[in-house]
């Protein structure tokens, strides 16, 4: 598996010296998923933090009803996980599920861990992705409140064009909290106002 996509990443935050690349590289777990293999599972402990290579996942929760509740897609040079399983190292509220044959780049808490030793400013980088996954997680929860669906769909299809174009409705219909059959109609009032 190719390492740069991901060093180019990293790079883009930090600069890392040779050494510490090779450190880094070092405690990294690379893993192919088929599509529809799941990273983790609700109530199972989370046990790594993924980039992902190439492919895709959905992070949902699945209800006692057996409707799934999708709260996040992830694509190429974005980050996958339960972060709150594994951060506290509890049992996980989301499944985390590969939409498309998915490679990934994964840490393992105890490896993550000795990397801040190693590499303190990897502690630095990391702060700052939980810190943009949380403040999006917040303008999400807000944007669910505050804007009717159809706003929320079209702000979807802009911030996001290439995952609209990989995901199935239904998925998306699932991350918007409607029916597929609601967004269709959304869809169609939008051709039509073109």
């Amino acid at each position: 598996m190719n390492n740069i996509p991901f060093l180019e990443y990293i790079n883009k935050y930090i600069s890392l010296s040779v050494e510490d690349e090779t450190i880094l590289l070092s405690k990294i777990v690379q893993r192919n998923y088929l599509k529809d293999q799941y990273i983790s599972q609700q109530g199972d402990i989370c046990k790594s933090v993924n980039f992902i290579i190439s492919g895709g996942t959905k992070t949902f929760y699945m209800d006692k009803d057996g409707q799934e509740h999708i709260v996040m897609f992830s694509i190429e040079d974005w980050w996958t996980s339960d972060l709150g399983s594994f951060i506290t190292q509890t049992p996980a509220d989301f499944n985390v599920q590969c939409i498309e044959n998915t490679q990934l780049i994964q840490f393992t808490y105890d490896n993550l861990e000795e990397l801040y030793k190693e590499i303190p400013k990897l502690e630095c980088l990391f702060r700052k992705i939980v810190e943009r996954a949380f403040v999006a997680s917040q303008k999400r929860i807000v944007r669910n409140f505050s804007l009717p669906v159809k706003e929320r769909y079209i702000e979807f299809k802009n911030k996001y064009p290439q995952i609209e174009q990989r995901v199935p409705q239904y998925m998306i219909a699932s991350y918007l909290g409607v029916t597929k059959e609601f967004l269709s109609k959304i869809k169609s009032q939008i051709i039509q106002n073109q």
